[in-house]
């Protein structure tokens, strides 16, 4: 016969506070250690993959549109189109000055590719070993209409450019071996005094592996006809289209078809957009080592259930509901994920850090990455011990407690 006070307890189970839940779902894993570093691991690789994509990939696209900001999206080039007739087109000696009267136009600058020259470090160097290097003549607007700095010397100007002098671009400098200006190198049978070095151009590449000679040097000393290969032009962002529109018929009003004009800043916008690509394919590698991870977690979850079968008989026998045994279980599996998931936002964050400073680029990983990264760990740590507990809940106390 039962007294009220045994009815009172077998109707109103002891209810566990959040307390009791946090110390009964960590009780397994302090007495594992090793099995619990070893499942979370799993996780922890997932998670750190996964952030380390996002955080480099953002970081690197910050960096690009850090310098499309900096060097603008308002200049356009003017570059010699297709020809219907037979022959190059080529674009007239005076454009740049054309250019300059466009209403809008704030800064002209014009270069110009000496085909068949290249440079060298000095006359003995075979003419083979180009290294991908070139030689043009360059304005002396050039560099302030292009946004470009100079890290060392000085730029052509009206007192130097008419002599054999010249600025490298910055990969040009690296691989001629040239530190700094007072240093010679050899064009056309010649040596030139290098008065500058550049630094580097994103929107102008080709300008970061060429030798800049004066626009008059380059006529006296190189054969230059005086044809620009390349004009370009600043104008405010609310001309920019204004601007655009009048190019071709300004720079050449018999043949605009032959005139192409295009802006370097898209191609650099549209870099930046396809970050991207990528990410989404190494998120879906992370994604799958995240989903081994969780198939680990439940794992170790379920070998527990087996291993604590008399811990769950004698719970079971002292009155514990099968929805507290399940909520223990899958505490315990959300505790371990949730340590996986704070050590792999961890290592992508440090990992991400490496290569911003490692690169210099802005260190940045998206808050939303980290907490979308430690939700998908909550969700796998509920999956992955979903079973193990349920399995644990319908276990016979009896039974339970007579298992050898």
């Amino acid at each position: 016969m039962t007294t009220p006070t045994q009815e009172h307890t077998r109707l109103h189970p002891a209810r566990l506070t959040f307390p009791d839940v946090a110390e009964t779902g960590s009780a397994g894993l302090r007495g594992r250690p090793m099995r619990v570093v070893l499942s979370a691991l799993g996780i922890a690789i997932g998670i750190a993959t996964m952030i380390a994509v996002v955080g480099i990939s953002s970081s690197s696209k910050a960096k690009l549109l850090a310098d499309l900001d900096k060097l603008g999206t308002n200049m356009l080039v003017v570059t010699p189109g297709q020809s219907y007739s037979d022959g190059k087109p080529q674009l007239p000696k005076k454009s740049p000055e054309m250019i300059a009267r466009i209403d809008g136009v704030e800064d002209v600058g014009a270069s110009a590719s000496l085909d068949g020259l290249h440079i060298y470090r000095s006359e003995h160097i075979p003419a083979t070993q180009t290294s991908g290097l070139t030689v043009q003549a360059a304005g002396e607007t050039l560099l302030q209409t292009v946004r470009g700095s100079i890290v060392s010397g000085t730029w052509l100007n009206n007192a130097n450019s008419r002599y054999p002098a010249l600025v490298l671009g910055d990969l040009a400098a690296q691989r001629l071996g040239v530190s700094g200006p007072g240093q010679q190198v050899y064009i056309n049978g010649q040596y030139f005094t290098v008065i500058g070095v550049m630094g580097p151009l994103p929107l102008v590449e080709d300008l970061r592996t060429s030798a800049l000679v004066g626009w008059d040097a380059a006529k006296e000393l190189l054969g230059f006809d005086g044809h620009p290969t390349s004009v370009y032009e600043r104008s405010a962002d609310s001309d920019v289209e204004h601007v655009r529109d009048l190019l071709a018929r300004t720079t050449s009003p018999q043949a605009p078809h032959e005139v192409k004009v295009s802006n370097p800043s898209d191609a650099l916008a549209a870099k930046a957009a396809s970050e991207g690509a990528f990410t989404k394919l190494l998120l879906g590698l992370g994604g799958v080592a995240l989903l081994v991870g969780g198939v680990g977690v439940a794992n170790t979850m379920i070998i527990s259930v087996l291993e604590r079968r008399h811990e769950i008989g004698l719970r079971r026998s002292l009155g514990a509901t099968r929805g507290q045994i399940r909520l223990q279980f899958v505490t315990e599996s959300l505790l371990l994920s949730g340590l996986g998931g704070i050590v792999g936002i961890a290592l992508g964050s440090l990992a991400t850090w490496i290569y911003a400073t490692t690169s210099a680029t802005p260190w940045l990983v998206p808050p939303i990455a980290m907490a979308a990264g430690f939700a998908a760990t909550l969700l796998i740590g509920s999956l992955a011990g979903l079973y193990p507990a349920v399995r644990a809940a319908r276990l016979s106390p009896t039974l339970a407690l007579h298992t050898t």
